[in-house]
């Protein structure tokens, strides 16, 4: 635990994991200062937040103020390459993120997933594995709440279950998974990085800290991801949907691992092979963590799933309409059209961030009856 009393901080970024970061940091007597480029009357709530626990604030602004610090806590949506982050570089202030932070304080040990496709599920499903056993167990990080949210009730008897960002992992320092879980590496946020290269190495900061007596569980079937993990010194475990060497592996419609049938798909409602490395990653942590396979196995009958991913919305007229509003990327999309059978109307759009959309081409002329393309990326299509 690193201690920050009489610290000078600031938070950059308002939003829900400065707050939090904020609040712990307040709690452990630093001294806060938020500073946010909204303007007041977008921030009404997190300014009566803050004002509730005596923290100062800045809004429409940042100030000289926040060169007045030890630390620097950073918003993941603001990026750093900004102006206002290179000059606290320049002066050599420590730039973190909220779960670096938050990890200073955590006495859970961590469960830490990230890839480019597929974290949310993974996490919640971890976290429901975990929760069956021990219901306080902590689910936290990108996927909704803050992990600072819930470090003061954290306990070494329950695990922390944590999805991170790239942009969350740029700025980690002694942030330390017990169980590190990379799900998989395809090209996204290019409009945020330089180049594929550039997040992947983002990506691959989860590694940073874990030592050998740390886990490491990845997918064998992702070549890219198997060899840019080759030199972590971590205990590997792996899961594929074809190499019967891996640690979980999918063999004949049923998830086989050690040596024993888990589980078959006809059993899980999860669908899709995407779905399926999902589950085997949740099934390889929980396992780690000591959940019993009768638990595991319960848990995947009835888990239906994340909001807003492949998500059944209801029936109107025969039409079946599906939500899957976090496909943010052109890999989720691609999974999303062979997971159907029937014609689709595929309604698309939202921001372009820099992927190469003639990748879908033959996936939309095969399955894909109609297109109706909605925001600001519809003219990249």
């Amino acid at each position: 635990m690193i201690n920050v009393k009489d610290k000078t901080v600031t938070i950059l970024g308002a939003a829900r994991s400065g707050i939090a970061a904020a609040k712990l940091l307040k709690q452990k007597q630093a001294r806060v200062f938020v500073s946010d480029l909204a303007a007041k009357e977008q921030k009404s709530l997190e300014i009566q937040t803050l004002a509730d626990e005596n923290i100062d604030f800045d809004f429409g602004q940042h100030s000289k103020i926040i060169l007045d610090a030890d630390f620097v806590v950073l918003s993941p949506g603001i990026h750093s390459h900004l102006p206002v982050v290179q000059n606290l570089i320049s002066n050599k202030i420590p730039v973190y993120s909220e779960i670096e932070v938050a990890s200073w304080f955590c006495e859970s040990p961590i469960i830490a997933i990230t890839g480019s496709n597929g974290k949310t599920t993974t996490t919640t499903l971890i976290g429901e594995m975990l929760r069956a056993e021990t219901p306080q167990s902590i689910v936290a990080g990108n996927i909704g709440s803050a992990l600072s949210d819930f470090v003061l009730t954290s306990d070494e008897n329950i695990w922390a279950t944590v999805e991170v960002s790239s942009f969350q992992l740029e700025t980690i320092d002694t942030f330390h998974p017990r169980v590190a879980i990379i799900l998989n590496l395809a090209p996204n946020h290019l409009d945020w990085y330089d180049s594929f290269e550039d997040y992947i190495e983002a990506k691959l900061l989860i590694l940073k800290n874990l030592q050998e007596e740390d886990y490491l569980i990845y997918n064998a079937d992702d070549e890219l991801l198997s060899e840019k993990v080759n030199h972590c010194p971590a205990n590997k475990m792996t899961f594929s949907l074809q190499n019967k060497d891996a640690s979980i592996f999918l063999d004949g419609g049923k998830l086989i691992s050690d040596d024993k049938n888990l589980i078959g798909t006809n059993e899980i409602k999860l669908n899709g092979n995407h779905n399926y490395q999902n589950a085997m990653a949740a099934i390889l942590a929980a396992k780690i963590a000591g959940i019993k396979d009768e638990v595991i196995s319960n848990v995947l009958k009835e888990f239906k799933g994340v909001e807003h991913r492949l998500e059944y919305v209801g029936d109107i007229e025969g039409i079946s309409f599906i939500n899957d509003s976090k496909a943010t990327t052109i890999e989720s999309l691609a999974v999303a059209l062979t997971s159907f059978e029937t014609p689709i109307i595929l309604i698309a759009g939202g921001k372009d961030k820099g992927s190469d959309y003639s990748k879908l081409n033959n996936l939309i002329a095969d399955n894909v009856r109609q297109v109706i393309l909605i925001g600001t990326a519809t003219v990249s299509y």
